[in-house]
């Protein structure tokens, strides 16, 4: 439980972040923050995969650059489904969804499986 809530924070401050740097990106408060956090990760186990299977010959086509979209997709879905969370066009939607992952896959990498924060120390590194 404390693993969800952590990464449910880690999610939300990538949000939060995206909406501080892109411009078009908005919230209204700490609520609608951690509410499209719980949203998007719902979304990305759910409604992602169903557009990323849909767009397959596209993405391929793209060599894999279309995935950009597919999440800006994800984000603008997001942001439509959650009064107070405000994202202006697919660009900022595409923009948003990279400084978020980012940002979250930055911290993320920080938390081990347990939800406890890893600290790396050189004992810890097998060579």
């Amino acid at each position: 439980m404390v693993g969800f809530l952590l990464r449910l924070a880690i999610s939300a401050f990538g949000l939060w972040v995206a909406a501080k740097i892109v411009p078009g990106m908005a919230f209204d408060g700490t609520g609608t923050l951690v509410v499209a956090a719980f949203l998007l990760g719902f979304a990305n186990a759910f409604v992602r995969p169903l557009l990323i299977l849909l767009t397959l010959p596209l993405t391929v086509l793209t060599l894999g650059l279309f995935l950009f979209v597919v999440n800006g997709l994800v984000l603008m879905f997001v942001a439509w489904l959650l009064p107070g969370f405000e994202v202006q066009g697919l660009f900022a939607a595409i923009l948003g969804a990279i400084v978020s992952g980012l940002v979250s896959g930055f911290a993320s990498g920080m938390i081990g499986a347990n939800g406890r924060v890893e600290v790396i120390t050189a004992e810890s590194i097998r060579i």
